[in-house]
């Protein structure tokens, strides 16, 4: 199994959290358990299940909509050309892939890396939501629209998603481009850079964030 959390003694470490939502200890146990998930017909097509990793008490959880060929090859979350692209974003405004947590709306990489479907989504997401639950993070940034309208529920546009704070749940949202539309069309990164500066300014006005994300 590749290696899944980061456990380094420079990572500032926060008391678990007591949840009555979740039936896991910790990411570890719910990786165990969700690693040969076969509720759709994506666990046919699969060559890895792509959980995620990072910091399993991060204060920020990047999400973006499924593995590509290169992550479903790896069973790693953005390791391709728009995972480096992802990495330099993150540094940018003082993140380093580390200190986060890094997943998707699904777990397997749909075919020809076409849109998930919408039983696809109704089956991966309680995973996501397992994850969110044991890791309690402040923020959450959503890349792209599809991710975004998957975790938010709705059918917005992404224009009409980015620019501001969204409240879901117990956690603050930021919307922006995904990566590989960013590669596509690189005219794009300028809004991008405006959202991940107000993200940025958003988290360290947070409780308990400054020097700890």
């Amino acid at each position: 199994m590749q290696e899944l959390l980061f456990t380094g003694s420079e990572l500032a470490e926060r008391p678990a959290r007591d949840s009555e939502n979740s039936p896991y200890r910790d990411l570890r146990e719910l990786y165990e358990s969700a690693k040969t998930c076969t509720k759709c017909a994506l666990s046919t097509t699969r060559r890895n299940f792509v959980f995620g990793e990072g910091n399993p008490t991060a204060r920020l959880v990047v999400i973006g909509e499924a593995p590509g060929a290169d992550e479903d090859a790896l069973g790693r979350p953005f390791v391709g050309r728009s995972g480096q692209l992802l990495d330099k974003i993150l540094m940018a405004v003082g993140f380093r892939r580390e200190e986060v947590f890094i997943c998707n709306i699904l777990k397997c990489r749909p075919p020809q890396n076409r849109n998930p479907l919408p039983g696809e989504i109704e089956c991966c997401l309680p995973w996501l939501l397992q994850q969110l639950e044991l890791i309690d993070p402040c923020m959450l940034l959503l890349l792209g629209r599809v991710a975004a309208n998957s975790l938010l529920d709705n059918n917005l546009s992404l224009g009409a998603m980015r620019g501001k704070i969204i409240r879901w749940k117990r956690f603050d949202c930021v919307v922006t481009y995904h990566p590989a539309a960013l590669l596509r069309n690189p005219n794009w990164k300028r809004g991008c850079w405006e959202d991940v500066q107000m993200m940025r300014s958003h988290y360290d006005a947070l409780p308990g964030t400054t020097n700890n994300p």
